[in-house]
């Protein structure tokens, strides 16, 4: 039962006491009333106030306990009626058990001491039934005070006992539920802040058991690493609150890190405010541990089978064309696969891509046995796909509709060759019998020897006895090791004697050379060679062996050392003169690299001063003419001479902006920029710049990504390539310009030298004479060029990729003879939303100065300072020259009006632009600054970052811009 039917079942119970109490009330003013109206008035108000109700058994007895007088109540409740029960003892209404316990009486005896007295229990009706009745007894005194009797007044709470008790069950049940599930209930009012938690709750979180606990203190527990998950007095109040977490927390009754799952939901009031977060929650400790053991078990079970040294698979069953179970795969291996059979990356393939049909049949059929019977099957194998010999295991994996068979893999190509080898080991051994006998007999093998060693006898053949001078006889018989060894050069005894201890000690061969005197008086080197056999027990039982001439081997062992020892020396020699070589080819590498520098120099500084010389040319030449014709009078061709004069300066100051790209050093001004925007407004220039015979399509993604470029630098790039893919179609082609978004991963962007992520491509392909792989490496180095002399500076793709490489992105080339070429850019995506077109403003009409305003021009050049002064008192203002840092600092710190500082980045004197204007800025907080530097240089403009009124302007510019950005900047504006 919900709390909704709680709650009902307590407001009906309390409208009944209600209702009781206006009954008594009624009654005592109705017997007042009847004392005073007579006896036969009293009669008939209480039998009225009696018969009024239907929830109230009022009964009247004597002092006996009969029956006197039975409400329509009474009739209702217990189903008897007044004339049956008048005369009845009391005592019917009640079950047996009261009966016999003498309930009736004790309650009669009560109400007769106390005045009053309640009871609760069984009833009986007059079906037989049962009803759980509660109600009060008390006692009856006529006009002079004397008791005539009892008054019992009872009311029908069968329903109400049910319910109560199957709300107590349920509670029970809950909490049993609680408790066994290890949950907590809580909840959290937001208004105050205090948490209502349940005992188990309180126990979860070790802490006592309390009926409230103010939120933040429970909150308090959760470790610092895990607060991020936990609900705040801020969230819960915002309705912010994650409704499902797992964090730990360390008790503070035991100190111990546990694991709690919380789940709660925000409770909203009828305008959707929150008013309370509910929730339960429960230890998860022992399922973390668990998951934490069965992640180290699998960790285990993974490094385990990876480090088995066999090879092990297991292979799936599979119906194909050839029928059912016509094929496996390998479905799963170890790294010890490939390592026995030599395979790589087995998983995933089938038997059928790996062997011939004939053979496939074969394995189907031996392992498709192990899965149709279950029967584990071991045998050997060659594998002539790997040249190696493999024991295999093979068993069914359970249950059997699995259709899987493990498979364990074992090289034993060595074991084969090792008994291969042990059977010709003992043929050779049969064969060295033979050969120990015929060299005994040559003499190579100059005595044998057996010394049994639990009786310390030792007997040699004739030969051992005569190369040590001994008596054969006693050879035959017996000798001790003494007497063996008393022929031995005295410097090799000692090494002989610890030789002997440490083979009888350890067990198997021996093998020691030492010098003795033989029968003609001089020392020969021999060498003993023998086995010592332990018994089960490891004690030392027999040592037999030979013994070997190796004097005249010694000889040649010692002319080898000799010979060594030369060769050794003559190595050292060899090494030190390779080593004078390796450094001599070294400087001569370093000499080249060299050269080739320079060459790489010279080109790139023939191919800037031709251009340059050209360019100065058409500059000086157009001046001498118009100094000319100025002292000629002659002004009319004036006009033509700076024309030719503006072009070529212009061309000059294209070809630096095309050498800084390069370089990555031009000042570029980074716009967020809509590609496909920027390609549709740049379509009319490129199809008129390419002419009629091109055919030129745009091909632009939908949706396409922003990029922060410089709009003005990817427009140059987008039509100098146009004019490349023009130029390798001179019959006439069609060009493809397109976009795309693009995510390279790490091997993508490995590939093209970029770092992962996001970007957007900008591609232009032809069909036109395609390059050589010889061009494409060369075609980004400066004045690199395949035009014919006069038709190209060989800067287009260099600038392009300069530009590229200081957007952040690059550019590739992929292109094939007579195919085409394409060329693409790869830009980063810009995480924002692309800039609109800008209006220009009217260059023509330069907004002018307003009254006083003053601007501070810093320049080392003295024709830069004098033209931007000039513009400057053109336009109405007041203009201050310096021609350093330290200079223009004095004016900025001094209390000259400055409305604005025009400086160049590269000053001399120690303190560049940048420098000067944080220093200036100190003084005047709200200077307003317009950089103009000839490039980009980054360290002194803090890398590009400029701080709020700081604007940069690449020179050469145009005066006219040069203005506006004034008015502009002063203005305050962008």
């Amino acid at each position: 039962m919900g709390e909704a039917g709680i709650d009902d079942l307590l407001r009906r119970a309390r409208a009944l006491e209600e209702e009781a109490a206006g009954l008594r009330t009624r009654a005592r003013a109705a017997a007042s009333a009847a004392d005073q109206d007579g006896p036969a008035s009293r009669a008939r108000q209480q039998r009225a106030i009696l018969d009024s109700t239907t929830q109230f058994a009022i009964i009247a007895t004597n002092r006996d306990g009969r029956v006197t007088d039975w409400n329509s109540g009474a009739e209702h409740i217990l189903g008897w009626t007044a004339d049956a029960m008048r005369g009845q003892s009391i005592a019917r209404i009640f079950p047996p058990e009261d009966q016999a316990a003498g309930g009736p009486e004790r309650a009669m005896r009560a109400a007769l001491d106390h005045g009053r007295a309640e009871d609760e229990g069984w009833h009986l009706r007059a079906d037989g039934s049962r009803l759980w009745a509660s109600g009060e007894v008390m006692p009856l005194r006529d006009e002079a005070g004397s008791h005539i009797g009892y008054v019992r007044i009872l009311r029908d709470r069968t329903d109400l006992r049910a319910t109560g008790q199957a709300l107590g069950a349920a509670e029970a049940r809950l909490l049993r539920a609680q408790e066994a599930g290890g949950i907590g209930l809580f909840s959290v009012d937001i208004d105050d802040q205090i948490l209502h938690p349940t005992p188990h709750f309180c126990r979860l979180y070790g802490l006592p058991e309390r009926a409230t606990y103010p939120a933040e203190m429970v909150e308090a527990l959760v470790i610092p690493d895990d607060q991020s998950l936990v609900s705040t007095a801020e969230s819960r109040r915002d309705g912010r609150v994650l409704g499902d977490v797992t964090y730990r927390i360390r008790r503070p009754d035991t100190g111990a890190i546990r694991w709690i799952a919380r789940r709660g939901e925000i409770e909203r009031d009828a305008e959707g405010r929150p008013v309370r977060f509910s929730g339960v929650a429960r230890d998860v400790t022992e399922q973390w541990q668990a998951r934490e053991a069965l992640r180290a078990s699998e960790e285990r079970y993974r490094s385990l089978f990876e480090a088995i040294d066999d090879g092990f698979c297991v292979i799936t069953f599979l119906d194909g064309p050839h029928g059912p179970l016509s094929d496996y795969v390998h479905v799963e291996a170890n790294p010890g696969y490939e390592r026995h059979t030599g395979i790589a990356d087995i998983v995933g393939r089938t038997l059928r891509e790996l062997v011939p049909a004939d053979d496939a049949e074969a394995w189907l059929d031996l392992y498709g046995g192990v899965l149709r019977t279950g029967t584990p099957v071991r045998f050997e194998r060659y594998f002539a796909l790997v040249e190696r010999t493999i024991e295999v295991s093979a068993v069914r994996i359970e249950p059997p509709s699995r259709r899987q068979v493990s498979v364990l893999f074992r090289n034993i190509t060595a074991r084969r060759q090792a008994e291969d080898a042990l059977r010709t080991s003992e043929a050779v051994a049969r064969t060295n019998v033979e050969r120990v006998q015929l060299a005994l007999a040559a003499g190579a093998i100059i005595g044998t020897w057996l010394w049994d060693l639990p009786s310390d006898r030792f007997t040699v053949d004739e030969a051992f006895a005569k190369s040590f001078g001994l008596d054969p006889a006693l050879g035959r018989d017996g000798l001790s090791l003494a007497q063996v060894v008393a022929t031995v050069h005295p410097d090799d005894r000692a090494g002989l004697a610890e030789a002997i201890e440490a083979a009888i000690a350890r067990g198997g061969a021996y093998a020691h050379q030492y010098r003795v005197r033989r029968a003609d008086g001089r020392y020969y080197w021999l060498e003993a060679n023998g086995r010592v056999d332990h018994g089960r027990d490891g004690t030392p039982l027999s040592f037999p062996g030979v013994l070997i001439d190796v004097d005249e081997r010694r000889a040649v062992a010692a002319e080898r050392d000799r010979v060594t020892a030369a060769l050794r020396s003559l190595n050292e020699t060899l090494e030190q003169r390779v080593a004078e070589r390796t450094h001599e080819l070294m400087r001569a590498e370093e000499a080249l690299r060299q050269s080739q520098k320079m060459e790489a120099v010279g080109q790139l500084t023939g191919g800037l001063a031709h251009d340059f010389n050209n360019m100065l040319a058409g500059v000086v030449g157009s001046l001498e003419l118009m100094q000319t014709r100025m002292l000629q009078g002659r002004v009319g061709d004036l006009d033509r001479y700076i024309g030719a004069a503006q072009g070529a300066a212009k061309r000059a100051a294209a070809l630096t902006h095309r050498l800084l790209a390069f370089s990555r050093r031009q000042t570029l001004d980074p716009k967020p920029t809509d590609v496909n925007r920027l390609i549709e407004g740049m379509m009319d220039l490129v199809r008129r710049t390419v002419g009629p015979a091109v055919t030129i399509e745009s091909v632009g993604a939908g949706g396409l990504w922003p990029t922060l470029v410089d709009p003005s630098q990817l427009e140059n790039a987008l039509l100098n390539l146009c004019l490349n893919a023009r130029d390798a179609m001179p019959a006439g082609g069609r060009i493809v310009i397109e976009t795309a978004n693009r995510w390279l991963d790490h091997r993508s962007a490995q590939e093209r030298d970029l770092k992962p992520g996001q970007y957007v491509t900008l591609c232009v392909s032809d069909n036109g004479t395609g390059m050589t792989p010889d061009v494409i490496t060369k075609a980004f180095d400066p004045f690199f060029t395949t035009k014919p002399i006069g038709e190209g500076t060989g800067l287009g793709l260099s600038m392009i990729y300069g530009f590229a490489k200081q957007s952040g992105g690059h550019v590739r080339i992929y292109s094939e003879v007579g195919q085409g070429t394409m060329v693409c850019l790869y830009l980063p995506r810009h995480l924002g939303e692309a800039e609109g077109d800008g209006l220009l403003p009217d260059l023509a009409h330069a907004p002018r100065a307003e009254q006083g305003e003053t601007v501070l021009v810093v320049d080392d050049e003295p024709t830069v300072r004098m033209l931007v002064t000039e513009v400057l008192e053109d336009l109405g203002y007041a203009a201050i020259e310096a021609a350093d840092g330290s200079s223009g600092l004095k004016v900025l710190q001094s209390d000259v009006r400055i409305d604005m500082l025009i400086t160049d980045v590269g000053l001399p004197g120690g303190m560049n632009g940048r420098q000067m204007a944080d220093a200036g800025r100190q003084h005047r907080p709200d200077l307003k600054v317009l950089f103009i530097t000839g490039y980009a240089e980054n360290a002194a403009l803090n890398h590009g970052h400029l701080g709020p009124g700081m604007q940069v302007m690449t020179k050469p510019f145009a005066l006219e811009a040069l203005a506006t950005r004034i008015r502009g900047i002063i203005a305050g504006e962008a």
